[in-house]
């Protein structure tokens, strides 16, 4: 007889128990000697990962867009690419919103070879950009096709996340954009545009976000245009949407009111994911809050961004320098602007439309308009003030208080806002006012895209020889009258040939 030791096992390996037995020799060659035996308890829970606040980067589109009229660069950017993309952004914002349109008005910059050059130096951190629905980054609606190719020459040329988004928060007007994205293999964001009125509830923010969901959003941004977002308002509808969806939750807004920072801590606390900010030189004013102080305002909580503040020295510096070379058309930080709070306007609104009275040599009657504001935007369903609906509401109101009587003049884009070319409004618009400005022609109810024809194969008719890429049909598309100077110029520059710069009856005015 010989003794037999069984050391018994749990399933990941523990001795837990030795069992001793005798038996013949003959059997104890035979036996088994280690036995497995299921756990009574669960294995324990390896502790989760550490939950840090990510941060999108401005400075190559928002930033710059808010403080100097989007009159930043690509030259200006592509030295600072590389130490950008060491710092270990959650992504950054580099195209779209006014940039397009900018390049090629102002700056003589094709926005398409802006992106490219861009993301071949990105290697590390995700571009993103910002799309306006089916106006894509326009101020009309173009076709569903236009759309189609727009998204997919976008993410084609270099863009990870499309952050897509509607005036009025009318699904509808995103549902292409949004299809053609993720068809496109891209990652999208979509948006709710925040705004404050009676029927801009809780619940609602929070089934937009649910839909967004079912939409196949892979996240959710709060957009806060105007700075109106208060920290206490952040907190409320961040665990609202938390409540309705299990996605990332990012906070956009602007330094105009002075909440923005406050908010952004608030909301982080609350649950929200990512927030938006802009290297310290293009910050706060009319931008977003810092990156280096919401970097050091959570660092060593429990919301640690795990950023460096050493390696957003050189990023900060070679932005310095810039607000130093544009120092003639960079907006000083002016303080808090209160009236933002008071009228519940954005900034760019407030300022354009004393701008606007005042070139007409009515700026006496600006607080006429300001009350006249809220009215406008009641009567009009409550819009939300972002682009276009805020230059719509503005000049209405402007009107309104300067002709000395209530919608007796109405401009044509007021008029197609009746008519439901912008989309469903977020309230009924007043009927008595509809029929002041429609008489009795009835408002289209179906969305807006499905009325407008394809575009694409006559864009190419016109655009004729001028074309040297497929983008540049686009760009014709979007922008057709700066497009109509710009494209005869890049392709002279591309091709080496002077064509002159008379005035053309046709495109195919000049041999090849």
């Amino acid at each position: 007889m010989v003794e037999i030791k069984k050391k018994i096992k749990t399933e990941n390996g523990i001795v837990i128990a030795t069992k001793v037995t005798t038996a013949p020799k003959e059997e104890a060659d035979k036996a088994e000697r280690v036995v497995v035996v299921k756990d009574k308890k669960p294995a324990p829970q390896q502790p989760e990962a550490k939950r840090r606040a990510k941060i999108m980067e401005t400075a190559f589109r928002d930033a710059h867009q808010s403080i100097m009229a989007t009159r930043l660069r690509t030259d200006d950017m592509l030295p600072i690419c590389e130490a950008m993309d060491e710092v270990g952004y959650h992504s950054i914002e580099m195209w779209g919103g006014a940039t397009f349109d900018a390049a090629m008005r102002f700056l003589d910059e094709d926005p398409w070879d802006r992106l490219r050059r861009i993301r071949k130096r990105l290697k590390k951190t995700k571009t993103q950009m910002l799309m306006r629905g089916q106006n894509i980054v326009g101020y009309r609606h173009y076709s569903d096709e236009v759309v189609r190719e727009f998204v997919k020459r976008a993410i084609g040329n270099g863009i990870d996340i499309v952050r897509v988004f509607d005036a009025l928060n009318d699904l509808r007007n995103m549902e292409i954009a949004a299809d053609a994205v993720k068809r496109e293999g891209g990652t999208l964001q979509m948006t709710i545009s925040y705004t404050i009125s009676p029927v801009h509830t809780l619940e609602l923010f929070a089934k937009q976000a649910r839909d967004m969901a079912d939409m196949g959003a892979d996240s959710i941004c709060i957009k806060d245009m105007a700075g109106l977002l208060s920290p206490v308002a952040a907190s409320s509808l961040v665990k609202a949407i938390k409540e309705k969806v299990d996605l990332p939750v990012q906070i956009h807004s602007h330094y105009t009111s002075g909440m923005a920072a406050m908010t952004y801590l608030a909301a982080l606390e609350a649950g929200a994911d990512i927030v938006d900010c802009a290297i310290s030189p293009f910050a706060m004013g009319t931008s977003q809050p810092a990156t280096e102080t919401i970097i050091a305002a959570l660092a060593g909580g429990p919301l640690d961004t795990g950023l460096s503040l050493e390696k957003l020295l050189p990023v900060a510096k070679h932005y310095q320098m810039l607000r130093e070379k544009y120092k003639d058309i960079v907006m000083g930080i002016s303080g808090v602007n209160i009236n933002i709070l008071l009228y519940q306007i954005p900034g760019g609104m407030y300022s354009n439309l004393q701008s606007q009275l005042k070139e007409g040599g009515c700026l006496d009657k600006f607080a006429e308009v300001m009350e006249e504001v809220p009215r406008v935007r009641k009567e009009m369903g409550y819009p939300p003030l972002v682009t276009p609906t805020s230059q719509i509401v503005g000049t209405q109101a402007a009107m309104n208080v300067i002709t000395g009587k209530r919608w007796k003049m109405v401009p044509n884009e007021v008029q197609q806002y009746f008519r439901g070319y912008y989309g469903r409004t977020p309230a009924p618009v007043d009927p008595e006012v509809q029929k002041l400005v429609l008489g009795d022609e009835e408002p289209i109810t179906c969305r807006p895209g499905e009325k407008i024809p394809p575009e694409i194969e006559q864009a190419k008719k016109e655009i004729g020889i001028w074309c040297t890429q497929p983008e540049d049909v686009l760009s014709y598309i979007l922008f057709p009258q700066v497009a109509k100077d710009f494209l005869p110029n890049k392709f002279s520059r591309e091709n080496l040939v002077n064509i002159g710069q008379e005035e053309q009856d046709a495109p195919e005015a000049y041999e090849i």
